[in-house]
């Protein structure tokens, strides 16, 4: 037998987890005789239907709060409620997430936080993985790289189910350390990396001057200034007459698809950036103003460039704006929406699908370059690679001289 208190529960979760979809939920109208409530015959049969769906639910709560072995944290317990309402889903990208974990997520798109500087994705095979080390972190110098596999934080069994929990146990202090207990494709067993915290202040854009006059941007992620940061170099490196351009998303795990498209603009002319199609087939596009570089360009592209990074890379690919070279992406095509709750908390959901201008869809693929050059492992895993020692570079400079003449 359900109680009167938890059929009043179970409708005020459900209230809230309404409004946390953008649902309206219809004023009630109610009229108070003497001990009673009198409701509208619509409401009374709303009420009904809740019970009836949350019954279980509502009878397995109050059976543990009567007969756990210890008392029973409410909150605790109703926050697990609501994660399983996601964790139902079966996507690891769609996550509730307490006040801590929202606001450390929110965190990293404002470009500093204390950690190592690694992006995590929950992988299908249920461990904690890599998708890439951002450039000149401490993740980076202790040689972590794409598709690693993160088993244990200080000795701490984890797992892709608990993503946020490893992210939060991976993150602390500057100065402090942490001991990750990592798997690697092609070595046998698993070893351990020790990595000192720092303050993660991301420059997510660094340009130089290259032979012959060809320009670089290196873009290590997309956080809310990337595209003016990108615009910025871009002009100064205009400002130099490059000839060529090399645009490095290697190991860039994404961000901010509204930083991507912005610098998409700058070079595509008019065209289809990306779509993205929900469940019920509607498509919204994104498409570029007309602006378009007047040299040849060149994306570097490997295993750690995902997301974003991906938008981007398969919008120079399908328009043939520029030449992709590398290795094939990471292959992550969905599309979160965040959104923040009142009480602090907050959730990402997935909610669509985005293709390619040509209406490829990569999740679970990624996106092969139009000149594959594979970097020797051994290089990878030392680091501080030179640029002649960087093949894939060495064949963008290549493409680029044929382009120009030189």
């Amino acid at each position: 037998m359900i109680s009167k208190k938890n059929a009043v529960i179970g409708a005020i979760i459900l209230v809230i987890i309404t409004s946390m979809m953008t649902f309206t939920v219809t004023n009630i109208v109610t009229l108070t005789v003497g001990n009673k409530v009198v409701i509208p015959k619509s409401d009374f049969e709303y009420y009904k239907d809740i019970q009836r769906t949350y019954s279980k639910v509502l009878a397995l709560k109050d059976f543990i709060e009567k007969n756990y072995y210890k008392p029973v944290d409410t909150e605790k317990m109703e926050d697990g409620i609501i994660r399983g309402l996601f964790a139902s889903l079966e996507d690891p990208y769609s996550v509730y997430m307490n006040n801590k974990e929202f606001d450390d997520f929110m965190v990293h798109t404002k470009g500093t936080y204390g950690g190592i500087g690694v992006i995590m994705t929950p992988g299908e095979d249920g461990f904690v993985t890599v998708v890439s080390p951002i450039e000149d972190t401490p993740g980076e110098r202790a040689g972590l790289i794409s598709g690693d596999k993160i088993i244990k934080v200080d000795g701490k069994d984890v797992t892709a189910e608990k993503l946020d929990e490893a992210v939060a146990m991976i993150k602390g202090d500057p100065g402090t350390k942490v001991e990750l207990t990592v798997v690697r494709t092609g070595r046998e067993d698993s070893f351990t990396v020790k990595i000192t915290r720092e303050e993660i202040r991301l420059k997510t854009v660094k340009s130089r001057i290259l032979e012959n006059n060809i320009g670089y941007i290196r873009i290590t992620m997309f956080d809310e200034q990337t595209a003016d940061d990108f615009k910025t170099q871009l002009n100064q490196l205009k400002k130099k007459n490059i000839t060529g351009l090399v645009i490095d998303l290697r190991n860039n795990p994404g961000g901010l698809l509204s930083e991507c498209v912005k610098i998409a603009d700058e070079l595509l002319g008019k065209q289809v950036i990306v779509y993205t199609e929900d469940r019920a087939g509607n498509r919204e596009y994104e498409r570029s103003n007309g602006k378009k570089v007047e040299f040849p360009y060149v994306l570097l592209v490997n295993k750690g460039s995902a997301s974003a990074s991906e938008i981007l890379a398969g919008a120079v690919k399908d328009t043939e704006s520029g030449t992709l070279i590398g290795t094939t992406t990471f292959g992550k095509g969905l599309v979160q929406r965040v959104k923040p709750l009142e009480d602090g908390t907050g959730f990402k959901l997935t909610t669509s699908q985005y293709f390619t201008p040509n209406g490829v869809n990569i999740h679970g693929k990624g996106i092969e370059p139009n000149i594959v050059v594979e970097m020797p492992e051994e290089l990878i895993e030392r680091g501080n690679i030179t640029d002649a020692e960087d093949l894939q570079l060495q064949k963008g400079l290549e493409v680029l001289k044929k382009k120009i003449g030189s």
